[in-house]
């Protein structure tokens, strides 16, 4: 829009460019501004699943993620397998006219990607930008509302200084692109671990994100609130307790180092999981919270979905325990031994992240849920 040759006021340049935003939408009118203003319900989608991206009810989200595609490790740009393309083909075909309508995001990254080349890409301006770059033109090729960086997890403290710059240059970069282009800025968003500071084991300590580049140039940043306990333990423990008095592992603790730390609420997505975590007692007499066991009660790494958990708890006739003090579920059949959400506690963590003033929540993932009961009842407790 040429307005270099008009003598207007500063007002006016801004009211004019509210106006060009909103009325650059796409042909449905629904800008990212609108679905951000009555907050996030996401989840993620992961790309190859059997759940089929048609099926997807979107009654129940604003905003559905596609998990996920990797950076190549010479290049830094995203690797497009002709798998990869026909995921995104077939993940923006199902979703492009669904009524209600929601934006879809590109999720680059998760937890089985290299931390390490991550950490090289932000290392250096050059690499960043061709990082960028890469991640804008696959968005826009595909026809994606936003891109979001799931970088689990930065092992050092420059890392998590150059993360920042990553995000800065990010964003402006969008936001140049979508000027030269007059189109909505792509979204910009980022997967985080669930406390502000990682304190996970490793040679290098603790390290804390840049939260005054996450206030400045994310649209929001998600907290993954789950997976504090699994078969990596010795005993059994919630995967995604709301509170926990024995120790700062809980989504409680989580959520207020983020906001202790600076980052404004309304920048925070809190994470719920649709699965799990399965162990084998020890003893099967002995099973509650904390009980010895003795590895994976399957064949994988003990997680189990949603669904998966409810069969198991019919047809073994399991003992079902709401733990009040957790907020979390877990149930026992033999030597079995599940730790996961449901309905109640879903709706209580639901309705903590709305009295904290968060953005919203996200679910991992779509197509572990049981008919949609758990989705529906997160979506009722948030108040869309």
């Amino acid at each position: 829009m040429a307005v270099q040759k008009i003598i207007i006021t500063p007002i006016l340049v801004f009211l004019v460019t509210i106006f060009f935003n909103v009325s650059s939408s796409s042909s449905s009118n629904n800008s990212q501004y609108q679905f951000l203003n009555h907050g996030v319900r996401s989840a993620y989608w992961p790309a190859g699943d059997d759940f089929s991206p048609s099926l997807i009810d979107t009654n129940y989200f604003t905003h559905i993620l596609l998990a996920f595609i990797q950076p190549e490790p010479i290049s830094f740009k995203l690797e497009i397998t002709k798998s990869g393309i026909k995921w995104g083909q077939n993940f923006i075909k199902a979703l492009r006219h669904r009524s209600p309508p929601v934006k879809t995001l590109l999720s680059i990254g998760g937890g089985g990607s290299n931390s390490t080349l991550f950490s090289e890409i932000a290392s250096t301006k050059q690499n960043r930008e061709i990082f960028i770059n890469s991640t804008i033109e696959v968005a826009r090729k595909y026809r994606f509302d936003g891109v979001d960086l799931d970088w689990e997890f930065p092992e050092t403290q420059q890392d998590m200084f150059n993360l920042g710059l990553l995000y800065e240059e990010w964003y402006n970069a969008l936001f140049a692109e979508a000027k030269v282009r007059r189109k909505p800025r792509l979204l910009l968003t980022s997967a985080v671990y669930y406390n502000s500071t990682v304190r996970l084991i490793g040679k290098h300590g603790p390290r804390s994100y840049p939260t005054q580049a996450i206030n400045k140039y994310l649209d929001w940043a998600s907290p993954m609130c789950f997976d504090y306990h699994g078969t990596w333990d010795n005993n059994t423990d919630f995967n995604a307790a709301l509170y926990d008095s024995k120790s700062e592992i809980s989504t409680n603790f989580g959520l207020h180092s983020w906001i202790k730390s600076g980052v404004r609420p309304e920048k925070l997505v809190m994470g719920l999981a649709l699965y799990g975590r399965a162990w084998e007692l020890k003893d099967p007499n002995v099973n509650g919270v904390g009980a010895e066991a003795v590895g994976p009660a399957t064949d994988t790494d003990g997680s189990m979905n949603y669904n998966e958990i409810l069969k198991f708890n019919k047809q073994s006739g399991a003992n079902v325990v709401y733990d009040k003090v957790a907020i979390s579920f877990y149930s026992y059949a033999g030597t079995t031994w599940i730790g996961y959400d449901d309905g109640p506690s879903i709706t209580t963590k639901v309705r903590f992240a709305k009295s904290l003033g968060l953005k919203g929540y996200f679910f991992w993932a779509l197509g572990k849920d049981k008919d949609w009961s758990i989705s529906k009842q997160a979506s009722n407790a948030w108040g869309h």
